[in-house]
């Protein structure tokens, strides 16, 4: 609301406001026309004091009964000061006075929309419509509460509306690029802010959110062209510096990114974030120095930052320092107990360790919070298989195959397995769906258990399925 209240104060509104407050202290009653009263009322509302702003209105509404203005503003303050029911009275009385103004329709409509009767407010907000000379930003309103209907096919009629009215709407562009979002449509994004181009090609919202539907697609190279386009006409627009490094990061070019997130910056100060996306570059450059420094920068400015912690185990588990890297993974945990990667790197760090029962313990972990990990299955079976417990590695890759059978890599396993249990014909069955599956991935099979590379009877099933 403060925006909408926000007024340029001349100096005969400061005159205006003085001799008001001269009158409040003299205990006496001047008379103020209408603008007068209304910068006075501006004036305490910008000085974010409501009460004083409504005492302000009473004297109004004495000398100028007849001027809903006043009343329409009354109905504001009642409304930020969450006193609905009279700010209903005062629009009721301010609709009777001056039906054709369309700022009452406009307010009972937001009101109505914080309560969430959706109904009420589309009608407000539609007979604003027929009453007001700029109707763009009452159709984004309309947009807002079809929004929050989860409606988002008609929100995108009516914000096109209100930017068909005025192209330069900004919080009209991030609001139809948030609504194709939610219903995955990118390409009818991409296609929409492409023509809102070649209109407006100095629009750097339009530019920013092309980019950002391209990223959706992983379409990184065409991002980066678009947040370049964007960052072109507005250099200081730290937002789209920061998603082309990540659409850098996303095509491996680690060191570019660096530099793009850096030069976040020179136009925002530095963010947890920031510093923790630049360590992850670092890291994946194996510069784990660096890659720690900047973790540890994100984790001072923000302790709940828990990838950035579990980032700093990561650089010590490079370093084989696996003991220390565990005490930076449980600090991850204990913001995030349930992200199945850090405590696949929990289970990782107490292998190394020697600490068998603990790795089991967090492996089942990793499996509970993301049961589609294959790889989780896949080590967790091989702990379990070096311990001499074959069976039980067995069951946890049937288990792994009941929520990934279509991972040729599980059935592999369980092929090898099978034969380490003297249980060829069940593994014959499985090499056999595994090879229905990717074919080309045999050699798993051999990696794990080379003297396989020995049965004929397994090569001839093979080479059926190798062209």
């Amino acid at each position: 609301m403060e925006e909408e209240f926000y007024f340029d104060f001349s100096d005969d509104a400061q005159r205006s406001v003085e001799r008001y407050e001269e009158m409040i202290r003299n205990q006496d009653q001047y008379f103020f026309d209408a603008q007068a009263f209304e910068n006075i009322i501006d004036y305490y509302i910008d000085k974010s004091d409501p009460v004083k702003a409504l005492q302000v209105i009473e004297y109004a509404l004495n000398q100028h009964p007849y001027a809903a203005v006043f009343l329409v503003k009354q109905a504001q303050l009642y409304f930020i000061t969450d006193q609905l029911d009279s700010a209903f009275a005062a629009l009721e009385k301010a609709e009777m006075l001056e039906a054709s103004e369309a700022e009452i329709y406009i307010l009972r409509g937001n009101i109505y929309s914080s309560l969430d009767q959706h109904a009420l407010a589309l009608d407000n907000f539609q007979k604003a419509i027929e009453f007001a000379e700029s109707t763009d930003d009452i159709y984004l309103q309309i947009a807002y509460v079809y929004q929050n209907m989860l409606d988002y096919e008609n929100a995108i009629v009516y914000i096109k509306r209100s930017l068909e009215q005025n192209m330069e709407n900004k919080d009209g562009l991030y609001e139809l690029a948030f609504c194709y979002d939610i219903l995955d449509k990118q390409e009818e994004s991409i296609q929409f802010y492409k023509e809102y181009i070649d209109n407006d090609p100095y629009s750097y919202a339009a530019w920013y959110n092309l980019a950002n539907s391209y990223h959706k697609l992983d379409l990184f190279e065409k991002a980066i062209d678009a947040y370049d386009y964007a960052i072109l006409i507005k250099d200081n627009f730290a937002s789209a510096y920061y998603n082309k490094g990540n659409a850098l990061v996303q095509l491996d070019r680690f060191a570019e990114a660096i530099e793009v997130y850096k030069q976040t910056f020179e136009y925002e100060k530095p963010n947890a974030d920031t510093y923790c996306a630049i360590g992850e570059c670092y890291e994946k450059l194996e510069q784990m120095d660096e890659a720690r420094a900047y973790y540890k920068k994100s984790v001072k400015m923000d302790p709940k930052m828990a990838d950035a912690w579990f980032g700093i185990g990561v650089t010590l588990n490079f370093e084989e320092r696996f003991f220390e890297s565990l005490h930076f993974y449980k600090k991850a945990l204990d913001l995030d107990g349930e992200n199945p990667d850090f405590w696949f790197a929990m289970a990782d760090a107490y292998y190394k360790l020697g600490q068998i029962e603990k790795s089991i313990e967090a492996y089942d972990k990793v499996l509970e919070y993301n049961p589609l990990d294959v790889e989780a299955w896949l080590d967790f079976s091989t702990v379990l298989y070096e311990q001499g417990k074959l069976l039980e590695a067995s069951e946890i890759i049937a288990d792994g195959i009941k929520n990934n059978p279509d991972a040729a890599e599980l059935y592999y396993r369980m092929v090898a397995y099978l034969f380490a249990l003297k249980k060829g014909d069940e593994g014959f069955i499985y090499l056999e769906t595994a090879l229905s599956i990717e074919p080309e991935k045999h050699y798993i099979l051999f990696e794990y258990l080379p003297q396989l590379q020995d049965n004929g009877m397994i090569l001839e099933v093979i080479n059926r399925y190798i062209k």
